[in-house]
């Protein structure tokens, strides 16, 4: 287990595993734990290291839920059917996520950019680093359609941004499961900004839905999206380091850049598609994990 602390003497608190007999092995979502030996770490990169290098497995995806060529998303149904072969069905997703949030289906609005976000409305997701660029993120050339809900603070700011940039910043306060398949599969790129996140699966489920992830590169979200490739264009999606408004900012603008290079775009999107975050990926590292704890079991005995 991973815990930040922030603010204290040591930067970071992580359980390394130290196989035994008597040891129980319990194997948690986001990341794998093999015993109960605690070491205080003071450089949190180096824990964080250590920790992914030792401990890593990535929580699945159901793949019966993202099945793009059908059209079918178990209970989700886009639109129109889709993959990465044949992305033209994006569109008429794009049309659905326009027509739920408000917006005009204007031939300006299909034709830009639409980034995506569904999550809680708190610090630990970003929020504190938008709430910093409230006045800069409606004047990107983009449009943003946010769903879920949090502290009433950030709640209030995005519904004000919203009355006041009805052409650029749609909000929806609550969750809607159908809704946020509409958001990832409509939008054309999908922000993720947070301080940390073990796992997180919006990036998974983005990238299968040809929709590129912006994210903070840490924990799941750094081993999840790879940073696009200034000179070779090669990659999945956006990272950023520093967990910083300036960061962020120039995330979204090597992403928006992007999008207007639409042989490159589209290169990114299919690339992302092709990942594989299925259960049975997943299943095979933890069955690696096993393996490992199994091993060390035979040579301390």
């Amino acid at each position: 287990d991973i815990e930040y602390i922030e603010g204290g003497a040591f930067a970071a608190l992580m359980c390394v595993y130290t196989v035994t007999v008597r040891c129980s092995r319990d194997v948690t979502l986001g990341v794998a734990i093999l015993s109960f030996t605690f070491v205080w770490i003071k450089d949190p990169d180096t824990a964080v290291a250590v920790a992914r290098r030792e401990l890593a497995a990535l929580v699945g995806m159901d793949r019966p839920d993202f099945v793009a060529v059908s059209g079918d998303f178990g209970r989700i149904s886009q639109p129109a059917p889709f993959d990465a072969a044949d992305l033209s069905g994006k569109q008429a997703a794009k049309r659905a996520l326009l027509e739920a949030f408000g917006f005009a289906e204007t031939s300006e609005m299909l034709a830009g950019p639409v980034i995506g976000m569904v999550c809680r409305m708190v610090d630990q997701k970003g929020f504190d680093l938008l709430d910093q660029l409230s006045e800069a993120l409606p004047a990107l050339n983009a449009s943003f359609v946010l769903l879920g809900s949090g502290e009433p603070r950030y709640e209030e700011r995005w519904k004000q941004l919203a009355e006041r940039h009805p052409n650029r910043v749609g909000v929806k306060i609550g969750f809607d499961d159908e809704l946020a398949h509409v958001i990832e599969g409509g939008a054309d790129m999908f922000l993720m900004p947070s301080r940390f996140e073990p796992c997180g699966l919006n990036q998974m489920y983005s990238l299968r839905y040809g929709t590129v992830p912006i994210v903070h590169a840490t924990g799941g979200l750094f081993d999840t999206v790879h940073d696009v490739d200034r000179g070779t264009g090669r990659g999945t999606g956006f990272t950023f380091v520093e967990h910083s408004p300036v960061a962020l900012l120039g995330a979204l603008g090597r992403a928006l850049e992007m999008f207007e290079n639409r042989p490159g775009c589209r290169r990114i999107q299919r690339a992302g598609m092709r990942e594989d975050f299925s259960w049975d990926a997943s299943a095979r590292e933890y069955v690696k994990v096993y393996e490992r704890a199994i091993s060390a079991n035979r040579v301390g005995a």
